[in-house]
C-alpha cells in the first residue's frame, strides 16, 4: 500500500485515483500515464485487497482502478466489497483477459467499466474519464453484446460452458489452472477443504468433466489459452 499526500496539495483540482494491481510495473506504468493528464492524478496504490481497502478508506479517492486477477484476493470479490463499503465511488476493472468472460461479471459485482491492459493508452484515459462522469465504459463490441442479451434475450454466440460458473467457482477453477491444490485454495480463500471440494464437484458437473484429473487438465488448458489471448 502506498499513498502520496504531497500530491494532494498540488493537484487538489484533479480527480484522485487509486490503482490496485499486484504487478509493480503495471502500477508504475499506469501512474505515469495518468499523472501526465491535466485533470487526473494517482493518489495511492495497493497490491492486494486488504491494502486496497485500507488506502481507499484513508484517501477517499474519486475512482479506483482494480485488476481482477490479484494474488491474495479476487478482484471481483474486492469490487463487491468496495460496492458495499464505498457505494458512491466508481470502480474501473482492469484485466489482461478478454472482456467476453469478465465484463458482465464485473458489472454485476458493481464496477462501472471494464478495460483490457492491452488497450491503447488513450482508451485507458478515456475509460477513466467516462466512468468518472457517471457513465459505463465497455468496448463497442461488448456493449452491443450486452444490449442484445438484455433487450433481445439473445445468447452470446461466443459463450462457453465457463460462463455457467459462478464467480467463486470461476475463481477456484482459475486457481486450479495455476497449479494450486485444494488445500492451498482453501487457505487462500479462507474456506474449508470440504467447501473447495464441493466447488470442484460443481465445476466438474457444469463443465461435463468425468474426473478430477480431467478437471485439472481442462483448467490448465484454459489458463494457457487465456495467456495466449
Amino acid at each position: 500500500m502506498s499513498t502520496d499526500k504531497g500530491q494532494d496539495k498540488n493537484d487538489k483540482n484533479k480527480s484522485r485515483i487509486v490503482i490496485v494491481d499486484d504487478h509493480p510495473i503495471v502500477r508504475e506504468g499506469l501512474s505515469d500515464l495518468i499523472n501526465k493528464e491535466d485533470d487526473l492524478a494517482v493518489c495511492g496504490e495497493a497490491e492486494d485487497g486488504q491494502g486496497a481497502m485500507a488506502v481507499i478508506k484513508e484517501l477517499e479517492p474519486d475512482i479506483a482502478i482494480v485488476d481482477i486477477s490479484l494474488q491474495e484476493t479476487s478482484g471481483l470479490e474486492l469490487i463487491k466489497d468496495l460496492k458495499v463499503q464505498h457505494p458512491s465511488m466508481p470502480v474501473l476493472a482492469l484485466s489482461m483477459y478478454e472482456e467476453s468472460l469478465y465484463a458482465e461479471r464485473v458489472l454485476r459485482a458493481g464496477a462501472k467499466g471494464y478495460i483490457m491492459k492491452r488497450e491503447a493508452t488513450k482508451n485507458v484515459v478515456m475509460a477513466i474519464r467516462k466512468v468518472l462522469s457517471g457513465q459505463l465504459y465497455l468496448s463497442e463490441k461488448m456493449a452491443i453484446t450486452l444490449v442484445d442479451k438484455l433487450v433481445g434475450g439473445k445468447a452470446d454466440a461466443s459463450s462457453s460452458p465457463i460462463d455457467r460458473l459462478t464467480d467463486r467457482e470461476l475463481e477456484v477453477f482459475s486457481m486450479l489452472g495455476h497449479g494450486k491444490g485444494t488445500r492451498q485454495i482453501s487457505e487462500r480463500l479462507h474456506l474449508s477443504v470440504k467447501t473447495i471440494e464441493t466447488y470442484r464437484s460443481r465445476i466438474k458437473e457444469k463443465l461435463n468433466l468425468a474426473s478430477g484429473s480431467e478437471l485439472l487438465q481442462h483448467a490448465f488448458q484454459w489458463i494457457n489459452n487465456r495467456g495466449k489471448g
